[in-house]
């Protein structure tokens, strides 16, 4: 569905400058290179763009995804009817660009935590209809993918606790046993903002708790109080200056949304061959 979109909002009536400029029965060949390093991701998806406009067109992955590129290094060799090819470069481009881009980008994350036990999750801060490709990226950069959705994991974030707070004033079990109730087959996790709120979620048997905009001395007292009772998740304020330290507060998880809502996309291009 979301290449179709992708390709009707390009396309529209039609591509008037291939039409215009390139023989109908034109063939040509062509090669999606790097112009920078970068982990691949998206050559499926690229694959089919091209296919999808053109069912003529043959495309060969290079590099698949997962596979670093260095800069000058073929990712796809494309061949086939030359109008289908520019009509679709764009948007396979675009595709390209940016899911290697995330799983560059959380590559770069994760030689920074390699030589703790902390996994790099992402977060639902996605464009909207691209949650899946983006996750996608940040697994193909070796990062971990964190809830789907508000479906798959109860989160109980600020304004929840704020909510609750009204009718149990610092109590998390009302909260914990409800949702243990409703959806068994769910983990819990509960937000702290302060040591004494993880203590609160602590206390109320959370299985993870996320520690929110804490100082690593402040995760590094929490780790020690937890003692492996559950899973400690840090979020907020997290960078590639910060994130070695965070991970060697001894947390289980540091979530970063910019590994989706802040990406750049890498350099990529196409080369026609004649």
């Amino acid at each position: 569905m979301i290449l179709e979109a992708a390709l009707a909002e390009d396309i529209g009536s039609g591509d008037v400058t291939s039409i215009a400029t390139v023989p109908e029965n034109a063939l040509c060949e062509g090669v999606i290179f790097a112009k920078e390093e970068a982990i691949i991701c998206g050559t499926q998806i690229a694959q089919e763009v091209f296919k999808q406009v053109d069912g003529k067109i043959t495309v060969e992955i290079i590099t698949p995804d997962a596979q670093i590129a260095p800069e000058g290094r073929e990712v796809l060799r494309i061949k086939g009817p030359a109008r289908g090819i520019l009509t679709a470069e764009r948007t396979a481009l675009n595709f390209l660009q940016h899911l290697s881009g995330i799983a560059t980008l959380t590559h770069k994350y994760m030689e920074q935590i390699a030589h703790t036990k902390a996994r790099l999750l992402d977060t639902r801060k996605t464009l909207p209809g691209w949650r899946k490709l983006q996750k996608y990226a940040v697994a193909c950069g070796g990062g971990t993918n964190h809830r789907i959705g508000l479906y798959d994991l109860v989160l109980v974030k600020d304004n929840h606790l704020k909510l609750m707070n009204r009718e149990n004033p610092g109590d998390f079990s009302v909260a914990v046993a409800r949702a243990r109730n409703l959806f068994p087959g769910l983990k819990v996790e509960i937000e702290a903002e302060s040591f004494q709120e993880f203590q609160h979620a602590l206390d109320a048997g959370a299985d993870i708790i996320l520690l929110d905009n804490m100082t690593c001395e402040q995760m590094s007292k929490c780790v020690v109080s937890a003692g492996g009772r559950c899973k400690l998740e840090a979020s907020g304020g997290v960078n590639l200056q910060t994130v070695k330290q965070i991970a060697e507060t001894g947390v289980d998880f540091i979530s970063v949304g910019a590994l989706t809502h802040s990406v750049r996309a890498v350099d990529l291009s196409l080369e026609l061959i004649f």
